[in-house]
This record gives C-alpha cells, sequence and structure tokens, in this order.
C-alpha cells in the first residue's frame, strides 16, 4: 500500500499544480477592473445592465444593493479600457420606459488610469429626473400659482389682467422689440472677443484712475473751482461772448464790403513780404548797427544850433592805421565781410611789417640799435 502510494504521489502532485494553475488563469486572467458608485437611487438598473464609456458597451452591472438611503452598484468592466481616476458615474435613460445604463464619464485622454476595486461615491454620481418628479414639481408650481397659493387674494390673476392691459394693441411692437434683442445679443456673440479687449483696456483705465486718485480728486477740485469762478461771471461771459457775436458780424460784413482791396492788399503785402525774405541779411545787419547809430546821432545833434557836431579824429586814424593796420582794414570792410574770410586774408599779410631802423622807440617796442647794421656796437 505504501508502495502504491508512493507511486501515484507525483502524478498527484502535478495534477494538482496544473489544475491550480487553471483555477488561477480563469479566475485572475479574466481581464475586467471592478468599481462600485453609489447612487441616491437606481431606477431600471439590474443586475446585466450595461457599463459603457461615450455609449459603447465596455462591461456589466453585477450587483444592485441597497444601502440606507443610497444604493450600492457593484460593476465590471474591460481592464483594456482606460478610464481616468477622477471619472463620474452617471445612470443614463436612452427612452422613458426600458431599461438604463451605467456611462462612465468622462473619456480617458491622458493622466492617471482608474484602478481596479475603485469606490465612486455619492458626490460623483448622478441620476435622471424621473418622470413623476416632474409631474411633481409642476403640481407644486401650479398649486403655489392657484387660489391656495400666490393667487389666494387674485394677485396673480390682477398681474395678468394688468399685463394684458399694458401689452393690449402692442403685441407687434413687443414682438419686434424682442427680435431686435436677439439681434443685439447675436451681435454681440459674434463680437465677443472685441467686446472683452474693450472691457479689459476699460479695466486697465480703470486702474491707472485709481493709482492716481490723489491727482484726479485735485483735477476735480480745480475744475470745480473754474465752474465756480465762471459761474460767478456768467453775466460777463454773455455780455463778452453778446460782443464777440456783435464783432464777428460786423466784421464779416466788413470783409464782404471790401473783398476786393484786401485781396490787393494782401496781394501787395505778399510782395513786400518776398523782399524782406531776400534783404533779410541786411535788415539783420540795420537792426544790430541801427540802435548804436541812433544813439550817435541823438548825441551828435546839438539843439542850440540845430546842427550836427561829428569829430572826425583824423589824428587818431591815422594813428590806427599806422599802429594797428591789420584791425583797421578788418574794420573797415566788417560789412562786407561776414564770414570773415577776408579779414584772415588781411591778417596773413603780416602787418605791420618791422621798419629796418625798428619802430623810432624803445619803450615796449623792438628796435634795431645797429641801424640795420651801419652803425658798430660795443
Amino acid at each position: 500500500m505504501s508502495a502504491a502510494i508512493q507511486r501515484f504521489l507525483p502524478l498527484t502532485v502535478i495534477l494538482l499544480l496544473v489544475a491550480g494553475g487553471a483555477v488561477w488563469l480563469f479566475s485572475s486572467g479574466s481581464g475586467n477592473n471592478t468599481v462600485t458608485a453609489y447612487f441616491p437611487r437606481a431606477v431600471s438598473v439590474y443586475q446585466g445592465s450595461d457599463v459603457r464609456v461615450l455609449g459603447v458597451a465596455v462591461g456589466k452591472v453585477d450587483q444592485v444593493v441597497p444601502e440606507g438611503t443610497q444604493v450600492k452598484v457593484v460593476m465590471h468592466y474591460d481592464k483594456n479600457v482606460k478610464i481616468p481616476a477622477d471619472a463620474k458615474a452617471v445612470i443614463v435613460s436612452p427612452a422613458i420606459v426600458g431599461d438604463r445604463y451605467v456611462q462612465l464619464a468622462p473619456a480617458y485622454k491622458a493622466g492617471p488610469v482608474m484602478k481596479d476595486n475603485t469606490i465612486i461615491k455619492e458626490d460623483n454620481t448622478s441620476v435622471p429626473l424621473e418622470l413623476d418628479q416632474i409631474y411633481g414639481s409642476l403640481d407644486k408650481l401650479t398649486v403655489a400659482l392657484g387660489p391656495n397659493g400666490a393667487n389666494k387674494k387674485g394677485a396673480l390673476t390682477d398681474l395678468l389682467n394688468q399685463t394684458a392691459r399694458n401689452f393690449g394693441g402692442q403685441g407687434a411692437e413687443v414682438n419686434h422689440t424682442i427680435k431686435q434683442f436677439g439681434k443685439l445679443s447675436a451681435t454681440l456673440n459674434d463680437n465677443k472677443d472685441v467686446l472683452f479687449h474693450s472691457a479689459t483696456k476699460l479695466e486697465s483705465f480703470m486702474r491707472t484712475l485709481a493709482k492716481g486718485n490723489k491727482t484726479v480728486r485735485g483735477f476735480n477740485t480745480s475744475l470745480g473751482k473754474v465752474s465756480t469762478m465762471l459761474a460767478g461771471e456768467r453775466k460777463t461771459l454773455s455780455l463778452a461772448l453778446t460782443n464777440l457775436g456783435t464783432a464777428l458780424d460786423t466784421v464779416g460784413h466788413f470783409v464782404q464790403h471790401n473783398r476786393g482791396v484786401l485781396r490787393r492788399n494782401i496781394s501787395g503785402l505778399d510782395r513786400v513780404s518776398k523782399v524782406l525774405v531776400k534783404r533779410r541779411s541786411q535788415l539783420a545787419e540795420i537792426l544790430r548797427a541801427g540802435p548804436l547809430a541812433i544813439s550817435n546821432l541823438a548825441h551828435a545833434y546839438d539843439p542850440q544850433t540845430g546842427t550836427l557836431n561829428t569829430n572826425a579824429n583824423l589824428g587818431n586814424l591815422a594813428t590806427e592805421l599806422l599802429t594797428h593796420p591789420t584791425q583797421f582794414a578788418c574794420d573797415l570792410i566788417a560789412s562786407q565781410d561776414s564770414s570773415g574770410k577776408l579779414c584772415n586774408l588781411i591778417k596773413g599779410l603780416g602787418l605791420p611789417r618791422v621798419q629796418p631802423f625798428g619802430t623810432g622807440s624803445a619803450y615796449g617796442q623792438p628796435y634795431d640799435p645797429t641801424l640795420n647794421g651801419m652803425v658798430p656796437t660795443r
């Protein structure tokens, strides 16, 4: 017996290992992930209902179990389908009557993937609005607006009657207003980028004003003072404006009656202006030398004899000519040598030239004691 056991024991162990591997393969390698979601209610959701992503079935509902004020729905989906880690569960009703399915949304794009055995809490689930809830809400609205509610004392009736009286015969205008408002909304929608850009610029402008609040307040204060002053002088301003209007009217009549003369005067003034432009250098010279000449003329006039007394001072002229000939010549041609070229040319002549016997004076001037070599020196 022990020999038989020893003979069949290896075969038994091998069979057990094969069976265990098959069980593990078919149980854990089914290719499904499990997710549990909690809904406030799960009407028309049953075991075997679809689990979908973007309307495509990726799994089934395994259990629907009520738990207090919520319903636990256990479901599985193909693990090859990626679901976002923060996905929500939504019960979708394709028709008013019929089975519903659970939608996992949104579809996966990027980021973490939902793991196996994830739990979606009631805050991240939603259910469709039931037909009886819609009827119940309409019933509550009807009761609230009926004789036992807002219209208990006829307030709603009075409102409708007054509205009918206000809009009586104005249906076409109201319709036109609504259509124009619709066009306005479409225009604003088509130009929302420009509108938002303008709003942004306006916000920046208001922010700038807020930063310069003191300056703006000072400006407004000054403007207020000016307005107060103008208000106090409004009679004077009114009189001045009246006189100005009268003067402008008189000037207008004058110009109208003398337009020919004014045209000739303007033409003559144009010719005079052209002459002045051509002779502007001479005019500038006159303006520079004129005041001095008039001053000298006033000093030379003798009111007792009625004559102009002048002193030629020929001796001084001769002295200047002999001692400073270069400066004398430059002064003489200064009126015709605005650039100074002629004066520079005269200075290049080296005037005055040294005489062979010296300058005739030993005081501050070089001289030749040998008389140009004719007298021996010690």
